[in-house]
């Protein structure tokens, strides 16, 4: 007999409108009937009784290094992946995102960004979205372009069908997210604590790796993602002549570009782009590069992301809402557009009959969105009673 879920007196969130009050019928995991108004349910159904809540399409999340530092919490602290990945798929359950592609750096670096872990992680990944799971996780391979060590193995990956989304990023000193020498070397101070001619050292490696890069092998690289039907994404583009390459790459999606007249040119050129929802929040980048307020503001983003903080992805869509935004408008930036941007528009991001039964219940608590249960292929899988003073 088919599973039925029936969530009733809730202010259903459509792409475009909301329903309130509503309800949502799921059957066998999918929504079989999105109405107005109230309805009863029958015999053999589950009955979820929203009190009034928000009912959200579950978030998408194209952009999450959060399992780098569940894995590896500090610099040569490093936790079993199982456990590890676990435990993050129960804090993103909470936070309201029922589609994860977590993104595995192949940046020749140490620990989590090593290219032997890293490979282990997205494989460990790929096989739990197969198995015992929480929500959908899959496997954004981020690949520095300068690491030709890595080239075979993300042509493996790929081939094993490990990866849902692969981007290509270029962190040389003096370009992209890295502006200057300058600040490149006070982030790997900070980040791996390396002395003044550590850092030197290190500088001059990234430039002379990035000089031997072959350009025809990024382009086999890219077309053999294409043919195993994985999106291909930029980052941290800071010219539009960068984001013109990247698009005849084969890129779609443009991630951070790191000021505003490179996102609109993305944009001019039918990309998606993609900001961090941190950066709302935050009121700027952290390290001082375009505002995802504007971008979104001007039409040159189209997608948030939670970045390093999943908490920050269903904050920053309520925060948009309070400020100027539709409910509906603000919620497709982190639902409907990234699913249409990876190709799983026709199943998720949206509340819409014959899709994937993944919503979220959210209540406003103090002005803030607190999450009060995640349904994921029409499954309760979290649910949260609060005590709430009067």
């Amino acid at each position: 007999m088919p599973s039925r879920l029936l969530i009733t007196n809730v202010r259903v969130v459509l792409p475009h409108r909301l329903l309130e009050p509503g309800y949502v019928y799921v059957e066998d995991g999918c929504i079989a009937e999105v109405g107005e108004g109230t309805t009863t349910g029958g015999s053999g159904l589950t009955e979820l009784d929203g009190a009034g809540a928000y009912l959200l399409p579950g978030l998408v999340d194209i952009h999450s290094d959060a399992v780098e530092k569940e894995i590896q919490p500090r610099p040569n602290v490093t936790f079993p992946i199982g456990p590890a990945c676990g435990e993050l798929e129960r804090k993103l359950a909470a936070n309201g995102i029922t589609t994860i592609f977590h993104s595995i750096s192949f940046s020749a670096g140490e620990g989590v960004r090593s290219n032997d872990l890293a490979a282990t992680i997205a494989r460990h990944i790929s096989g739990q979205a197969r198995q015992c799971h929480l929500i959908r996780n899959l496997v954004h391979l981020r690949y520095e372009i300068s690491n030709t060590a890595a080239l075979e193995l993300m042509e493996e990956l790929i081939a094993e069908g490990v990866a849902s989304l692969f981007s290509f990023m270029d962190h040389t000193p003096g370009q992209g997210q890295y502006g200057s020498i300058e600040q490149y070397k006070k982030y790997v101070r900070k980040t791996y604590w390396l002395k003044e001619e550590e850092c030197d050292a290190l500088v001059a490696q990234k430039i002379r790796e990035r000089q031997e890069v072959d350009p025809a092998r990024l382009r086999f690289l890219a077309a053999t993602a294409q043919a195993r039907g994985v999106p291909l994404a930029s980052h941290d583009d800071d010219t539009p002549d960068k984001v013109e390459e990247m698009y005849r790459l084969g890129a779609s999606i443009a991630e951070f570009p790191v000021n505003l007249a490179t996102a609109r040119h993305a944009r001019l050129l039918g990309m998606h782009v993609c900001v961090g929802a941190p950066n709302i929040l935050r009121g700027g980048s952290h390290e001082n590069n375009l505002k995802a307020r504007e971008a979104l503001d001007s039409g040159a983003a189209d997608i948030l992301c939670s970045d390093y903080y999943p908490p920050a992805l269903l904050q920053a869509v309520f925060y948009l809402a309070a400020d100027g935004y539709s409910l509906p408008a603000a919620v497709r930036l982190a639902t409907l557009n990234p699913a249409q941007a990876t190709g799983l528009v026709a199943e998720l991001g949206s509340v819409e009959e014959g899709k994937k039964a993944d919503l979220i219940l959210v209540r406003l608590i103090g002005g803030q969105p607190v999450i009060m249960g995640t349904v994921t292929g029409g499954k309760l899988v979290a649910r949260f009673a609060y005590h709430l003073n009067p």
